[in-house]
């Protein structure tokens, strides 16, 4: 049985108890201290932290995630951090609020209720969770389910808003040659059953704050996106929302009714589908207004104070590496961006 130690994490003043054989970032998971961090591998630096004082084994990572000159001055990764001593871990990354509100990691059992098919490449999957009715979430997060028969998993954001509907909504990407892909077009079956592991993410609405809001989605994005949009519809938010969702021919829009219903009880909410490579022929076909260009470039031309609001991206792993080096050069406030960056294995399905 490994040693038991603590970890005190600085400036919030927030201990936990971490075991040898768990990861730090395990660890908060497991005792609901949910630390900012993103494709929990190594990959993706979200998680990066100094290490005050203590001793740590690092597991395997990618030096782009934790180059070697930042290993050297002390940083470590909380997801690769194995503790061997009591530490004293300062927090790069963090909201407090976000910290306190952490809900505990849990795994459980599921059982497919429907897949459909929402466009030529996209599926919405729906998994009844009403065997384990302590399981929680917030909206925007997500979880891993594992690819039966393996060890392997894929994290999917939830569309819906909490599991207290008995149920968890996922919108999908399929990809060719994808593990989970091929169980969506051909695999699954009602009252099979997944394992489920989470939550995750740190995607959630931060109802502290009253600035406009702007959403920015592409693909499979759209899920964590249409969970926050409902939230707000929900709580009555007086807050000015608007979104902006990327996609490449009108045959790749879907679910803009349900958009428009859910925005029509959040005043001022405006969505605005851009289209990249070819537009519709009548926008009445789509039923709504649509914008002819990559959603970033939109974006850049459409929003002139961008500065001020609290942004929202969820996408492709492209889209996002696009957005936030405009978003900096237009002068947005890091605490003002939030995302989930998987890595790319994770990303191909999420």
């Amino acid at each position: 049985m490994s040693d038991t130690h603590r970890v005190r994490f600085e400036p919030v003043d927030v201990e936990i108890e971490v075991t040898e054989d768990e990861t730090v970032l395990d660890a908060a998971f497991r005792q609901g201290v949910n630390l900012m961090h993103g494709c929990k591998e190594g990959q993706c630096s979200a998680c990066k932290s100094f290490l005050l004082d203590g001793d740590v084994q690092m597991g395997r990572y990618s030096t782009f995630a934790l180059a070697d000159y930042e290993s050297d001055e002390g940083y470590i990764l909380l997801c690769r951090a194995h503790a061997f001593s009591d530490l004293s871990v300062e927090l790069v990354n963090y909201d407090e609020d976000m910290i306190r509100s952490g809900l505990p990691v849990r795994t459980i059992e599921s059982t497919v209720v429907e897949t459909e098919d929402l466009t030529h490449d996209i599926t919405r999957l729906r998994l009844d969770i009403t065997g384990s009715p302590d399981f929680m979430f917030h909206p925007g997060q997500y979880v891993d389910i594992t690819i039966p028969g393996s060890s392997e998993h894929r994290s999917f954001s939830m569309a819906n808003i909490s599991a207290a509907e008995g149920y968890l909504e996922f919108i999908i990407k399929k990809y060719p040659g994808g593990r989970f892909s091929g169980l969506l077009e051909d695999g699954l079956r009602p009252d099979d059953p997944l394992t489920v592991t989470g939550p995750y993410g740190a995607f959630t609405l931060r109802v502290s704050s009253d600035r406009r809001i702007v959403f920015i989605g592409g693909g499979a994005g759209m899920a964590p996106i249409l969970s926050l949009l409902r939230q707000l519809a929900t709580k009555n938010s007086e807050r000015e929302v608007v979104f902006y969702y990327g996609a490449r021919a009108p045959r790749d829009l879907f679910y803009v009714d349900e958009i428009l219903q859910t925005g029509a009880s959040i005043p001022g909410f405006t969505f605005v589908p851009c289209l990249s490579d070819s537009m519709p022929e009548n926008s009445d076909d789509i039923g709504h207004p649509v914008e002819n260009g990559l959603v970033t470039d939109i974006v850049d031309r459409r929003e002139t104070d961008i500065a001020s609001c609290d942004v929202y991206l969820c996408g492709p792993p492209p889209m996002i590496d696009a957005a936030l080096p405009r978003l900096e050069s237009s002068g947005v406030p890091k605490e003002q961006i939030f995302y989930d960056k998987f890595t790319i294995t994770a990303a191909a399905e999420s």
